[in-house]
């Protein structure tokens, strides 16, 4: 146990600014991730996201419509 231990040990007060920034730059991603998946996986939100599926393609052929239609 000792030997895992000694793996795992980190020396905070050898860590540069880098470091901490690098840290918790991490930490920070991770929970958005976690928040992120949930609101995705979550099955009450299903309808909200179906219904924005098509939102991407929607923008290109107004844009694309607005152009063409301007010229």
């Amino acid at each position: 146990m000792t030997s895992l231990s000694e793996y795992f040990h980190t020396d905070w007060e050898a860590m540069t600014t880098n470091d901490w920034i690098g840290t918790i730059l991490t930490v920070v991603i991770f929970i958005a991730m976690v928040v992120a998946y949930f609101q995705v996986f979550r099955p009450k939100n299903k309808d909200r996201l179906e219904s924005q599926r098509y939102v991407l393609f929607d923008e290109d052929n107004k844009d694309s419509g607005e152009k063409n239609g301007g010229t």
